[in-house]
C-alpha cells in the first residue's frame, strides 16, 4: 500500500483501515511539526496531533479528492483543532472518545524528540521548491493567509495560487518521503 497515493488511501481507509495507517505514517511527523511550532509544548503537540489523526479517520469516507491534495486536507484538520483548543483553552477530545481510543501518553524522551522535530526550519524545507510555489506554500500553510490574499500579493489568479500551493505539497511530501 505504501506505493498508493494519499488520495487512494483516504479513498481505500473505509474498507481497509491498514490504509489510514499508511497515510498516519507517511504524515505523522508533518502534523507535529506544524503543532509543535504553533504551540507551547511538545505534549500540547502530540495531543493535537492524535486529535487530528483521529479526526481526519473518522471522515476519511467524506474526503473527495479534487484539486487540493489529501494532505492539504489533513493540515485543515490540523487547523481547525488547533483554533479549537484555543477557542476552549484545552484540546478538543470528542472525536477521539466518540471511536474510543485511548489518549495516549508519551515519557519525557519521546517528547523530546518531538521538541527536536522543530529545529529543522520550514525554510529549510521551502527550499526545495521553486520560489513562486515556496511563497505560495508558506503564505497558505504557515502564515495560514487566504488564497485571495495569495494571489494577489503572487499577481496571479486565485486558481494558480491554489494550483501553486497544491504543487508545492506535493513536492514537499515527496522530499519528506525520500527521508
Amino acid at each position: 500500500m505504501r506505493e498508493l497515493s494519499d488520495e487512494e488511501l483516504l479513498r481505500l481507509t473505509p474498507k481497509r483501515p491498514a490504509a489510514f495507517d499508511v497515510f498516519y505514517v507517511r504524515h505523522e511527523r508533518l502534523v507535529v511539526a506544524y503543532f509543535r511550532r504553533r504551540t507551547t509544548s511538545a505534549e500540547l503537540a502530540v495531543d493535537l496531533t492524535a486529535e487530528t489523526f483521529v479526526a481526519a479517520l473518522a471522515s476519511a469516507k467524506r474526503f473527495r479528492p479534487g484539486e487540493t491534495p489529501a494532505v492539504a486536507w489533513l493540515l485543515g484538520i490540523a487547523r481547525h483543532k488547533l483554533l479549537r483548543s484555543i477557542e476552549r483553552g484545552r484540546v478538543e477530545d470528542r472525536a477521539r472518545r466518540r471511536l474510543g481510543a485511548q489518549r495516549l501518553e508519551f515519557d519525557d524522551e519521546e517528547l523530546e524528540r518531538v521538541d527536536a522535530l522543530d529545529t529543522k526550519p520550514a525554510h529549510e524545507l521551502l527550499a526545495a521548491l521553486p520560489p513562486s510555489q515556496a511563497e505560495a506554500v508558506r503564505a497558505r500553510v504557515l502564515d495560514e493567509e487566504p488564497y485571495d490574499v495569495i494571489a494577489a500579493r503572487l499577481r496571479c489568479s486565485e486558481l494558480v495560487a491554489r494550483k501553486r500551493v497544491s504543487r508545492g505539497l506535493a513536492t514537499l511530501r515527496d522530499v519528506l518521503e525520500e527521508r
